[in-house]
């Protein structure tokens, strides 16, 4: 694995990447820009293209991989020990709508595993840049997962489109304080930086979606698993991957009990 001072390095490119990307982005609003709707919530717009421009041209070095939701997938990242798995705008809808939940996310990953990450959110001037050695730090100040130990009050961030669908049902009459939220790369940096307890997708993610938060959650001492309980693990073929579960360490065996998680591989 890169060691702290090549993490530190790398960081120190994510930072001055996201800088650059959300400049682009602030100098956009609402009704500005050309939007292509595919349906649904899945949108596009003029903005995810530029700052994955942006991205590329920041982070990108001879020999190491790319996979980019903007981009199409050019495989031979498959080879590469280094791989950038980057999301332009995750959040895209909350974006076009002007809701303050989307932001640029940059997951640096090393032989299958997310080491590092950033994302920001130009639309609360929030900063969240972590590495597995280095530890995370939220807009400069060093951060960890949360340290809630019951699940009774626990803040915990939901899909915004899942609970429109009625997914998160089952847990509107729990003690829980639930809050539904667009992006997920987002939602896994407040739980990185314990600004929640703990959050997690029912439905399917793409790498590019995760790669970040992944990291800052590993990074803050938190847990991440998939749905079922198994290591995430980047740079597959198929980047489409399982739902993820997130929290703080001492939260984490009462959360997967609840959703019926097979962890035995866990680390704790």
């Amino acid at each position: 694995m890169l060691d702290k001072e090549q993490q530190l390095q790398y960081l120190s490119r994510i930072e001055s990447a996201l800088g650059a990307a959300t400049d682009v982005a602030l100098r956009h609003k609402a009704g500005t820009f050309e939007v292509l709707d595919r349906g649904g919530r899945d949108v596009v717009t003029e903005v995810d293209r530029r700052i994955s421009d942006v991205l590329r041209a920041q982070l990108l070095r001879p020999g190491e991989g790319w996979l980019s939701e903007e981009d199409a997938d050019d495989q031979t990242r498959l080879s590469c020990e280094i791989v950038w798995v980057v999301d332009p705008l995750d959040g895209t809808r909350e974006f076009v709508d002007g809701l303050p939940e989307w932001c640029i996310s940059v997951g640096l990953v090393e032989n299958g595993v997310a080491v590092a990450g950033g994302t920001s959110n130009p639309a609360t001037g929030e900063t969240f840049l972590g590495a597995i050695d280095c530890g995370v730090h939220y807009n400069g100040r060093a951060v960890q997962a949360s340290a809630r130990e019951q699940l009774q009050g626990a803040r915990v961030l939901a899909s915004r489109s899942e609970f429109k669908r009625g997914e998160w049902q089952r847990f509107e009459d729990s003690s829980l304080s639930v809050q539904p939220m667009g992006s997920v790369a987002y939602k896994l940096s407040l739980v990185a930086a314990g600004l929640a307890d703990a959050t997690w997708t029912l439905s399917p993610k793409n790498e590019w979606d995760v790669a970040a938060g992944v990291a800052l959650v590993t990074a803050a001492g938190g847990n991440v698993r998939t749905i079922y309980g198994l290591p995430v693990t980047m740079n597959k073929q198929n980047p489409l991957m399982a739902g993820l579960i997130a929290s703080g360490k001492p939260l984490w065996q009462q959360v997967v009990e609840m959703l019926g998680a097979d962890t035995e591989e866990v680390d704790m």
